[in-house]
């Protein structure tokens, strides 16, 4: 019998082969990595891991910016726009958090949970703190956020003046530590120091665990984490057709509704997404107009559509064109996120400009829906089964 391991991607069984020092292995068929080359510490990844722990703090609690406002120094912290936002928007407010926030926390914290439960052999810990990690790491939105401070700077620099804070310099460094983290942490390697996959036979009937990655004969569980074992995920299509429908309903609200309110000297402008664009155009600032169509507008349609061309050729059984596809919907998953910036705009205005009847901005009820669609969207992204864009190609190569 033929050692052999099914791709994660698309299914297709590879004979593995170590990869050299400083290359990776790819899956021929869908270009989805298989592993990292070369020798590998996991004490590298425990002090990045405990150093963005460190930087927590800082960027969390000290200033990032700060404006003079008709004479009042006004700071604004990482934080300090969801505690604005909670008492009238609770909803809107909790996921500015658990973006900025929550799940990066989670996400450093369980690097440490996966090591300490490998080295005490703590499955239920392991296998809770890989499980994070994969899941979170798209929610972890340093990256957008600091884009969005950027372009909260630019809409309020003809108001007030603006002060960079310590809090933004252990932001940077935060981020550029977790991109750092992010592109290093493998779960395989993890997996493969719990429990090397080693002996495996190939079956007729073999199964990939979507969990721990591992190639194994057919059983309920796994036998390597304890996940339930399945072909496919369950319900895949079905799932990502339920978000992405209730995507396409939110969407109407969230660009026909105003998205933002801005009072100034009692005059009362409301502005929907497209709305905000035109004007930011008519400001001269059309960098920045750009930057929030594309993101507020292009991206959460270009992801619906996208995601919907991809399950109905799923559906209807087209045998071309597989890794376009493929592409398209890594695509998706990696540009989701950004959508997050108007909201994280908004967040950072209602901390930096609240002087009552004077001066003031406030979320609208098109912000709601949008932070729906936002999630609704990367939900639907996560749901599909990757190996369902491949099936119509083995059947038509057999």
């Amino acid at each position: 019998m033929t050692t052999a391991r099914l791709c994660p991607g698309c299914d297709l069984p590879l004979l593995p082969q170590v990869a050299e020092q400083g290359q990776s292995a790819y899956c021929p068929r869908c270009n989805t990595r298989l592993y990292r080359g070369g020798h590998f510490r996991f004490s590298s990844e425990l002090a990045i891991a405990l150093a963005c722990l460190i930087l927590f703090i800082p960027a969390h609690f000290f200033p990032l910016i700060t404006i003079r406002l008709f004479g009042v120094m006004i700071p604004a912290t990482l934080t300090s726009g969801t505690f604005s936002l909670a008492p009238n928007f609770p909803a809107v407010a909790l996921l500015i958090l658990f973006c900025s926030s929550i799940a990066p926390l989670l996400v450093c914290g369980s690097v440490l949970g996966a090591q300490v439960g490998l080295r005490f052999r703590r499955i239920k810990l392991f296998r809770r703190s890989l499980w994070i990690i994969e899941h979170l790491k798209h929610w972890a939105m340093f990256d957008v956020f600091l884009v969005s401070l950027g372009i909260s700077c630019f809409k309020v620099q003809d108001y007030a003046d603006i002060f960079v804070g310590p809090g933004l310099y252990s932001l940077v460094l935060l981020q550029l530590l977790t991109a750092l983290l992010l592109t290093r942490i493998s779960i395989n390697r993890y997996w493969e120091a719990w429990q090397p996959e080693t002996e495996h036979k190939k079956y007729s009937h073999a199964r990939h665990c979507h969990h721990c990655h591992m190639t194994q004969d057919d059983h309920d569980n796994c036998v390597r984490c304890d996940f339930p074992l399945h072909k496919r995920m369950p319900q895949s299509i079905q799932k990502t057709w339920a978000y992405l429908i209730a995507a396409t309903v939110f969407i109407f609200p969230a660009n026909l509704y105003p998205i933002s309110i801005f009072l100034n000297n009692g005059k009362r402008v409301e502005d929907t997404i497209f709305s905000g664009v035109a004007s930011l155009v008519n400001s001269d600032m059309l960098g920045i107009a750009i930057i929030i169509f594309i993101a507020s507008i292009v991206v959460p349609v270009a992801k619906i559509l996208g995601l919907a061309f991809i399950l109905l050729n799923i559906q209807f059984k087209r045998s071309v064109n597989h890794l376009q596809r493929m592409k398209l919907y890594r695509f998706i998953q990696w540009i989701g996120k950004w959508s997050m910036m108007d909201l994280f705009v908004i967040s950072i205005m209602v901390t930096l400009i609240d002087r009552d009847q004077l001066l003031d901005f406030t979320p609208g009820p098109g912000a709601i829906a949008f932070g729906v669609v936002v999630v609704l969207t990367m939900l639907a992204a996560e749901s599909l089964d990757s190996r369902l864009i491949w099936d119509n190609y083995e059947q038509r190569t057999k």
